[in-house]
């Protein structure tokens, strides 16, 4: 990248909007997953749409690689940058163009975070569902290409579920607007691609999502457990019964106590915590919620707390939620893994996991949404120490493998990433990623939208596809080693 075209940057942003000093660089050189970290050659921060175009224009008429980043909080690393490519950020594009309560939608510009889109229709009954840990300040346009869910995603479903339009900059320059006025509209999901492509097919600008009303009745009971799996069973126990919660999660004793000394939610001494939220009409909460109950009891819950006002459910929430960010109290550095298995096999797993934080010596907490399965293991490490940071990162991979042998998935909604593109030929064969290479192809000849994510390199569409080369913690013998 020369001069010249860091000029031509700065002719369609303004000076200020492009930033090329190694100490301004280093806030972009990761994302929520610091461990993978490389300085892009420039940072160009766009102000609208018109702008996000010409950047991209002028990036396909050089070939310049380009990752477009929302506000970083990625825990896949997603947003990396690459090594001479420009980082497109979009946290100036912030606006909440417009708020339709008759049609129940919501239009916004990228940089908008999750929660604020409930703060501006909460006043009319409504709000917006998917809701990440993040949420106070992750941006929808990384959830759109991460697929976020959150907590309530056993009920309501991912991001895919609750966006109805989008606008995007593919990376020819081009500005595509894809929405119906009707749902399930006939023809190619071209939506359902771009949702949770993780920022590899274009640039989104403009997303409308769905807002839904504030149910009529919302209840939350947490229990306290002797082991996880009580908890587990109790799970098990309430989908069983054919109750639908609005979520479900698991702490264990690690995230526990990183969450007392961090928000202090005040939950009872446990060595599990478990919390199940109903929502929806007053008399079908009323009776499930009772079932529940009597459910936690009877599978051995040491305490039953039931929220009794909206202050004592947030207080509930702040401690789940603030799960990931509060490990910093109890560890010098943490990794946050992400994969799904069955629910029936999460004892299975865990018991897997366990047994690993035995061999290799790094304490592994473990925070979950138990209703569909998605664990979210927190490997504890010290940077300082020589190889700890390697160890926790193939610590990470064998969990993954764990998840795929239960029948699983490598990633539930933090997305695959530079992370974990090593570990797709476990979950796909040669014949599926060519198949998914083709898609990318076609919206991205170049290949220069995001490059290195997901797919494991070198790998080229049309290519023909070679033997599988086992991992490098495969030909260590990972499993002996530990």
């Amino acid at each position: 990248m020369n001069d010249a075209f860091i000029d031509q940057l700065r002719r369609v942003c303004g000076a200020e909007a492009v930033l090329t000093e190694p100490l301004e660089l280093l806030t972009y050189e990761c994302d929520g997953l610091p461990h993978l970290k490389q300085a892009p050659a420039a940072v160009v921060l766009p102000a609208t749409a018109t702008e996000v175009q010409d950047v991209v224009r002028l990036c396909h008429r050089h070939d310049i690689p380009f990752v477009a980043r929302g506000h970083g909080s990625g825990l896949s690393g997603g947003a990396l940058p690459v090594r001479g490519g420009v980082v497109i950020g979009l946290s100036r594009l912030d606006r909440v163009l417009d708020v339709d309560i008759p049609n129940r939608r919501v239009t916004v510009e990228p940089g908008v975070t999750n929660l604020e889109i409930t703060r501006q229709v909460a006043p009319y009954g409504f709000y917006y569902a998917p809701d990440p840990s993040s949420q106070q300040v992750c941006s929808i346009g990384g959830n759109v290409a991460e697929n976020s869910g959150g907590a309530h995603c056993l009920k309501y479903g991912f991001t895919v579920h609750h966006v109805l339009g989008l606008e995007a900059v593919l990376a020819n320059g081009e500005l595509v607007r894809l929405e119906s006025a009707i749902a399930d509209a006939p023809g190619p999901d071209l939506l359902g691609v771009l949702i949770g492509s993780e920022g590899t097919l274009a640039v989104v600008t403009k997303v409308v999502v769905k807002i839904l009303r504030k149910p009529e009745s919302v209840a939350t009971l947490l229990g306290a457990y002797d082991t996880i799996s009580a908890a587990g069973t109790a799970v098990s126990e309430i989908i069983a019964a054919g109750i639908i919660p609005a979520a479900v999660e698991i702490m264990d004793a690690l995230a526990i106590e990183a969450v007392e000394a961090a928000v202090h939610p005040n939950f009872p001494p446990a060595n599990t915590i478990l919390i199940v939220e109903l929502d929806g009409p007053v008399a079908e909460v009323h009776e499930q919620f009772a079932e529940v109950e009597a459910i936690c009891r009877r599978v051995g819950a040491t305490t039953v707390e039931i929220a009794q006002d909206e202050a004592h459910r947030a207080r509930i929430w702040k401690g789940r939620k603030g799960a990931f960010a509060s490990m910093g109290r109890v560890t010098p550095n943490y990794y946050v893994q992400d994969g799904v298995v069955p629910r029936t096999k999460l004892p299975e797993v865990l018991e897997r996991i366990r047994q690993l934080e035995a061999r290799c010596g790094l304490r592994i907490g473990n925070v979950f949404h138990a209703g569909d399965g998605n664990l979210h293991p927190l490997i504890c490490y010290d940077e300082k120490v020589p190889g700890q940071s390697e160890l926790a990162a193939e610590v990470g991979g064998e969990i993954l493998s764990y998840c795929v042998e239960a029948g699983g998935s490598i990633t539930g909604e933090h997305g695959v990433g530079a992370d974990k593109a090593e570990y797709m030929p476990r979950m796909f064969s040669a014949d599926d990623l060519d198949v998914m290479q083709l898609v990318r192809r076609a919206f991205d000849p170049k290949g220069l939208c995001n490059p290195g994510k997901v797919f494991p390199t070198p790998r080229l569409c049309g290519e023909v596809p070679g033997p599988y080369h086992a991992h490098p913690m495969e030909k260590a013998g990972l499993g002996e080693r530990f």
